[in-house]
This record gives structure tokens, sequence and C-alpha cells, in this order.
């Protein structure tokens, strides 16, 4: 199931930090690395910091948005060190969310994803997630380095997995390609209905976005809500006739 969990890193600034992150995620079973805009990459000190896991490096598969690295994951999580954020997201401290993780993984792709060194996620990036994620640390100073909070997540994930800490998780979700075309859909509708007008479309979007990213509809009930969609559609259009 480790397989099916990948980790993605967001405009890294420092190549080290690159190859400590793929040597820490090899230490602890895992094996996709997805970069988003790097600096610098590849890099020498990148490979020289991953040691033996340059094969990661190597592997590695580069990007230029996070809605690039995520398409295809039915579970997306974002790491931040800060837990009161201006967008807020279900939140779960670093054990939680390996179970989180490990059971979700037996079913298909999850992502876990870790920002810029120095300002970590921006908010239009934590909304594209399903759950924020915190390692517990010192009040007083509880920002990690980027590959240190990796390889603390990796151990959890990797513990839970070798424990089975983890409950089994039955729904069938949508892959986050799936709820982008529900986005879409939904936002047509909502123009052609005239709920949005475009001169006072205020934050409408952005909260709808929230909540269905926080409720978390299973494919069935996606399906629905897409027919649901549709039928408003045909009958707008019979109303025009």
């Amino acid at each position: 199931m480790l397989s099916n969990v990948r980790v993605v890193l967001i405009n890294t600034f420092h190549p080290g930090n690159i190859g400590a992150a793929a040597r820490a995620m090899k230490n602890m079973g895992l094996s996709k690395l997805y970069l988003v805009e790097p600096e610098e990459f590849p890099s020498e000190e990148a490979d020289s910091r991953a040691a033996g896991a340059k094969d990661l490096l190597d592997s590695a598969i580069v990007v230029s948005t996070l809605e690039e690295a995520i398409s295809d994951c039915q579970l997306v999580i974002g790491t931040s060190a800060r837990t009161k954020r201006t967008f807020d997201l279900p939140l779960l401290n670093a054990r939680k969310g390996a179970e989180r993780v490990v059971a979700e993984a037996q079913s298909g792709e999850v992502a876990l994803v870790f920002g810029r060194e120095t300002m970590g996620l921006h908010n239009h990036e934590l909304q594209q997630c399903n759950f924020h994620v915190y390692i517990p640390a010192n009040p007083e100073y509880p920002v990690l380095n980027v590959s240190q909070a990796i390889q603390l997540l990796c151990y959890e994930i990797f513990m839970s997995a070798e424990n089975k800490t983890y409950s089994e998780v039955e729904e069938e979700y949508p892959r986050h390609k799936e709820m982008a075309l529900f986005y879409e859909h939904m936002e047509k509708v909502l123009r052609l209905t005239n709920f949005i007008i475009p001169q006072h479309e205020g934050k409408v979007l952005e909260k709808l976005h929230r909540f269905f990213n926080r409720s978390r509809p299973e494919r069935t009930e996606l399906n629905m809500l897409r027919g649901i969609l549709t039928s408003v559609e045909e009958t707008v259009e019979k109303l025009k006739k």
C-alpha cells in the first residue's frame, strides 16, 4: 500500500532538502516523489544528500502545478506548522494523519503535500487538500526543516502500516481531477441560473470548494450531484424555448 503514497514538494528552494527528502522516504519504504517547480533540480547537492536514495531522485516527477501532481489522487493532505489558518481544514496530528494516509492508500493514490522552506503552503494550495496535518512540537519553536518534517511523517506512515493501526475505509472516493470537473460544472450551472452574478461574485465558489473538500462526497454521491446539475441545465434550456 505504501506504493500508493506520494510526497509532493512545492517550489523547494534548497536542492539539499530534495535529496534529504528522498533519503527519508526510502528509509520508510516510500518511493514516489513529485516536485512542483523546484528552484534547482537536478542537482549534485540533491544527489549527495540523497545518499543511497538517488534512485528516487532519478524517478522523481517534475510538474508545473500542484493540480498536475495530485490529479489522480483520492486523498490530499497538506502539511503546516500553523494550526490556525485563514483557510480551515479538518486538522489531524502526525499520527492520526498517517493512519488516514495508510487506510486510504489501500484503495487509491494519496498525496502528502509540503510547502516552501520559508512560507510553507499558500492558502490556495490548502484549498486543494482534504486535511491539514501538523507535527506537535514545542510551542515556543514549532517550525521544522522540511526534510525533518518529511522524515517524521514518513516514519508515522511506516509504523501505521507495520502495526496496522489504521481503520479500513470502505467508501470509494473520487479523484482530484473528478472533483475539479465537478467544480467546473457547478460553476457553469450557478452562472447559468444567475446564482452567481459577475458584478457581485464574492467568495461563493471558494466557500463551496471548501465545503466539498471538507465533506468529501463518495464517488456515487458525486455522480448524483453531477446528475442534479445536468438536470438543472436541461430544465433551464427548456424554459428558454
